[in-house]
Order: structure tokens, then sequence, then C-alpha cells
């Protein structure tokens, strides 16, 4: 009897929690605009100078396309649009896409990476959680952009 009354519970706990980690999928699945976390993949900042203002890189004025990284799920690249000197725009010419969760990742990452990469003036962002590969891509090929950009 207490054999059975044993195998009755762990078997009703389980049916519970794969309720609940179904249900949670779903709405993370529903919920595409929920903000992913910055994880820090890297210890570089931009470098501050005595007044404590960020020192920014001078870029030569165009446009400088990345290497394209293979990011697991399919291959991603950017480009670099510099203007005045700074790093103006960075576009995506290819990005996981794929499947469904690889373009949903994709989707949710690459704003992020983009305005992290305009505000440093550098390819030395934060991955964002659920995207880290997509997010170190980024940074390789952000990284081989700017070089080409550098004076």
């Amino acid at each position: 009897m207490k054999k059975l009354t044993l195998s009755l519970f762990v078997i009703i706990s389980f049916a519970f929690y794969a309720f609940f980690v179904s249900a949670k999928q779903q709405n993370l699945a529903s919920n595409p605009t929920q903000t992913p976390v910055a994880l820090n993949i890297n210890n570089s900042r931009p470098m501050m100078n005595g007044s404590g203002s960020t020192m920014m890189s001078k870029y030569r004025n165009g446009s400088y396309t990345g290497s394209i990284v293979d990011v697991y799920y399919g291959n991603l690249q950017v480009q670099a649009i510099i203007s005045g000197g700074k790093l103006a725009d960075v576009q995506f010419m290819q990005y996981p896409s794929d499947r469904q969760t690889s373009l949903r990742k994709s989707q949710n990452a690459m704003p992020i990476l983009k305005s992290e990469a305009i505000a440093s003036q550098n390819a030395q962002v934060d991955a964002v959680s659920g995207a880290t590969e997509t997010s170190k891509g980024f940074v390789q090929s952000l990284s081989n952009a700017l070089a080409q950009a550098t004076n």
C-alpha cells in the first residue's frame, strides 16, 4: 500500500510540474515583446578620460560590412554605418531566421544589440539572455566591420 501511495504521489507531482512548465512556455511564446535580460559576456567597457566622459573612437565615414559568423542556428553578418566619425547605425545583413524560435530570438536581440553598440561606439556589448550565440556573433561581425573603419 505504501508503494502504491508513493507512486501515485510521484505521478501526480510530475503531472503538475509538466502542466506548469507547459503553461510557462506558452506564456513566453505568446508574449514575444517580453524584454530580454542582458548578460555580460566580456569585461570590456569604453575607456574614460580624466573628466569621466567616454572617449569616442574616430572611424572613417562609410559603410563597412563585417565578417559572416556561424551562430549555430544560422549565419550572422552586420554592416556598420559610420557618419561624422561615429558609429551611426548597425544593419543586419544576415541573422538566424530559418526556424520560428531562431527568428523570435533574433528579432528580440537585434534592436538591443544595435542600440548598445551605438551607445558605446564599439562592439563590446552585453549578450542578450536567450540569444547568447547571436550576441557573440554580433560582437565578432561588428568588431570586424569597425576594424575596417578604424583610422
